[in-house]
C-alpha cells in the first residue's frame, strides 16, 4: 500500500508494471496473490477512495459526522456495510483496484472493528498523527471517553480486553450509529461478518470466480463467505496446542475453512516449534505460516530441519487434495467441519469429548502431532479398530478397545492414520495445486484388517475450482461414490458415477488401487467399465507387502495375517462407472 491506504500501490516498493510482469508470471504458473485490505480508510483530502466514501455518505456516525478512529494509515473512518450504498461503493473500490492490480482475493484483516483509540476523538492541530516514529498502534488522536450513555456505560460490564475496560475500548464507540439508526451496540459482532459479504459480492461480480476471503472477525453465517484464521497467535507451545481447539471449534461454528498461523504470529518461535507446528498446520483446512511484521523471517526455508518437515507433511497435504477438495464439497452442501473433533466419527465414546490434542479431517484420518517441546513421541488415543499409518501403509495398528498408545515422533514425523472401511481418493501431488490436479489418481481402500464379509466406502468431487458454487448440475462438475466389499473370499471394488462428462473431458483417471487389510490375491483381476468388461489386463500388475502390527499386545490380532496389495498399471477413467473384482 502507498501510505497503508487501501486500495493503493506503493509506487518505489511496488511499481505497477513491475508487479504486473510479477503477477503475470505467478498466475500463468496457476498460483494465486492475495493482498490484505482493512476497513478503516484513511482520512486524506486528496485520496479518491476516501473522497468517494464522503460523496457516497457510506461511514459510521457519531453526532452525524463520520466517526474518526486511528488505525495503521492514522486517522480514518469506518465504512458502514449495513448500508447498501456502502456496499455499492465498496464493490466499485474493489473493481477500480483490480484494474490495477489483477488480485485474486482479499484478506480482510482488523475487522472486529480494531481502533488504535478509544471514545470521542479528533485530529490534533500542530502536529503529525502519527508522526512515522515508534509502532504504529499508539493512539495519537486527541480523544475523549464516552460514558454518558447507556449504550457506552452498559449496566452490564465485561472483562473487555481482560483489564475490565469499557465495552467499546479499542473499537468503535458502541453509541455510534449504522445505517437505519442501527447503534453499533447492537450491531458490533456482525461487523465482519457484513464486510465479508459485501467483499464477496464484489469479488463474484468481477469475473463471476469462486472468490477467496480470508477474515479475521467472523460471526454466525461467516464460512458461507469467507475462510478464517485464528487471529494474533503467539509462537509457543500452548499456542501450538490451542490452535487444534480454535480450528475444531470453527468447524462446529460453520467456517469449515478455518487455520491459525503456521509457527505462531509473534514472538519469533524456535526451529523445534516451527517443526512441530508445521507437521500440525499441514493438516489445518486453511494452512498458512504468517509473522508479525516485526518478527524476525520464519518462512519455511528459514531452517533446513523445518523444511523437511514441510516436504513430509505439505507433500501428504497436496496428495490429499481431492479428499479435502470433496470435504469443502460436504462442508458446502452439508455443513459437515472439514476438521473435526474425535467424537464426530465415535459419537458413543464419553473419552473422546474433550480430546483437543488429536483430530480428525473428515470421517476417517486422525491426525496426532507432538505437541511438546524435547519429545520425540507422542501418547495418542485409539478407539477401537483397525489404523493404518498414512506415510508407511504396511504398518497398521489394530485395538478391540480404546487404548492410549506412544507412538515414535521423531523431530520430521508427524503420525497420521487411516481408519478402517474408508475408501480415499489421492493424486501425485505437486509444488502448487494446479499441477496436483492434473495427476492421477490412487484410491486407498482400508478393510479391517484380517476380517471377513467386510466393506468400506468413499466419495469425490470434482469441479473447475473457479465456479461461483460448488455443486452438481452445471455439466463442470463430477460426483463419485466408491464402494468396496470383501467376503466369500472375493474381493469387489466399484464406483457410481453422477454427471461423469466433466471428469471424462479432463482426463482423469485411476491408475492404482491400494487395499488395505485382506488376504492378497491369486492374480487374476476382473475389471468392467460401464459394463462392459476390459479385454486386456495384461498391463495390470499387483505386489503385496504383509502387514507389520504396531503395539499389538495380548495377542490382539488372534495371530492374523493381512496384506497391503497394490495394484497398479490401470487405466480406469473417473468419468464412467467400473467394476473390479480378485480372488483372495
Amino acid at each position: 500500500m502507498d501510505g497503508k491506504k487501501d486500495f493503493t500501490l506503493n509506487p518505489v516498493n511496488y511499481p505497477r508494471p513491475n508487479l504486473l510482469a510479477f503477477l503475470e508470471k505467478i498466475q500463468t504458473r496457476g498460483m494465486k496473490y492475495i493482498v490484505i485490505v482493512d476497513p478503516g480508510i484513511g482520512v486524506n483530502s486528496t485520496y479518491g477512495v476516501y473522497q468517494r466514501g464522503i460523496a457516497n455518505d457510506v461511514f459510521i456516525k457519531y453526532e452525524g459526522k463520520p466517526y474518526l478512529a486511528q488505525v495503521w494509515p492514522g486517522a480514518v473512518n469506518f465504512p458502514d456495510f449495513l448500508n447498501p450504498k456502502t456496499v455499492e461503493w465498496w464493490g466499485d473500490e474493489i473493481r477500480r483496484f483490480h484494474e490495477l492490480v489483477p488480485v485474486d482475493g482479499l484478506w480482510i484483516d482488523m475487522n472486529e472493528v480494531s481502533n488504535f483509540c478509544s471514545g470521542l476523538c479528533t485530529i490534533p492541530e500542530g502536529r503529525i498523527c502519527p508522526n512515522g516514529t515508534g509502532p504504529g498502534w499508539i493512539c495519537c488522536l486527541e480523544c475523549k471517553n464516552i460514558t454518558s450513555t447507556r449504550w457506552d456505560d452498559p449496566p452490564y460490564k465485561i472483562n473487555a480486553s481482560g483489564i475490565q475496560a469499557p465495552v467499546g475500548y479499542k473499537t468503535i464507540a458502541t453509541s455510534a450509529v449504522h445505517y437505519n439508526g442501527v447503534r453499533e451496540y447492537d450491531a458490533h459482532s456482525i461487523y465482519g461478518f457484513s464486510q465479508s459479504i459485501a467483499t464477496h459480492k464484489a469479488l463474484q461480480g468481477l469475473k463471476g470466480k469462486r472468490p477467496f476471503i480470508l477474515s479475521r472477525s467472523t460471526f454466525v453465517g461467516s464460512g458461507h463467505y469467507a475462510a478464517h484464521w485464528t487471529g494474533d497467535n503467539q509462537g509457543t507451545w500452548k499456542d501450538l496446542r490451542y490452535s487444534i481447539s480454535t480450528v475444531l471449534n470453527f468447524g462446529l461454528f460453520g467456517v469449515p475453512m478455518v487455520g491459525a498461523d503456521i509457527c505462531g504470529f509473534y514472538p519469533a518461535p524456535t526451529e523445534e516449534l516451527c517443526n512441530r507446528w508445521i507437521e500440525v498446520g499441514a493438516f489445518y483446512p486453511f494452512s498458512r505460516d504468517h509473522a508479525n511484521y516485526y518478527s524476525p523471517r520464519q518462512e519455511l526455508y528459514q531452517w533446513e530441519s523445518v523444511a523437511n518437515s514441510a516436504r513430509n507433511a505439505l507433500g501428504m497435504r497436496y496428495k490429499l487434495l481431492p479428499y479435502f477438495y470433496t470435504l469443502n464439497y460436504k462442508a458446502h452442501t452439508t455443513g459437515a467441519p472439514i476438521a473435526r473433533p474425535l467424537f464426530f466419527s465415535f459419537p458413543n465414546i464419553p473419552e473422546l469429548y474433550d480430546v483437543s490434542t488429536q483430530f480428525l479431517v473428515g470421517s476417517s484420518v486422525m491426525v496426532s502431532p507432538v505437541l511438546d517441546q524435547g519429545k520425540t513421541d507422542v501418547k495418542a488415543l485409539f478407539p477401537s479398530g483397525t489404523w493404518y499409518n498414512l506415510f508407511d501403509m504396511s504398518q497398521a495398528i489394530v485395538k478391540k478397545e480404546l487404548q492410549y498408545l506412544t507412538l515414535d515422533a521423531p523431530l520430521n514425523v508427524v503420525n497420521v492414520h487411516l481408519y478402517q472401511n474408508a475408501i480415499i481418493p489421492m493424486q501425485h501431488g505437486g509444488l502448487i495445486s494446479k499441477e496436483a490436479r492434473v495427476t492421477p489418481f490412487t484410491l486407498i481402500v482400508t478393510f479391517p484388517s484380517g476380517a471377513s464379509d467386510i466393506k468400506a466406502k468413499g466419495n469425490l468431487f470434482l469441479d473447475d475450482d473457479e465456479l461461483p458454487e460448488m455443486k452438481l448440475g452445471n455439466g463442470q462438475s463430477t460426483y463419485i461414490d466408491f464402494h468396496a466389499t470383501a467376503s466369500n473370499a472375493t474381493v469387489k471394488l466399484w464406483s457410481e458415477v453422477q454427471e461423469g462428462k466433466f471428469a471424462l473431458d479432463k482426463g482423469w483417471f485411476i491408475e492404482k488401487v491400494i487395499v488395505l487389510g485382506t488376504n492378497g490375491t491369486d492374480g487374476a483381476f476382473q475389471i468392467n467399465v460401464d459394463g462392459q468388461p476390459m479385454d486386456d489386463t495384461s498391463k495390470v500388475k499387483y505386489s503385496t507387502t504383509e502387514h507389520k502390527y504396531i503395539h499389538n499386545v495380548e495377542d490382539e490380532v488372534d495371530k492374523r495375517h493381512s496384506m497391503m496389495m497394490d495394484i497398479h498399471g490401470l487405466e480406469l477413467p473417473l468419468g464412467k462407472n467400473f467394476v473390479m473384482s480378485w480372488k483372495m
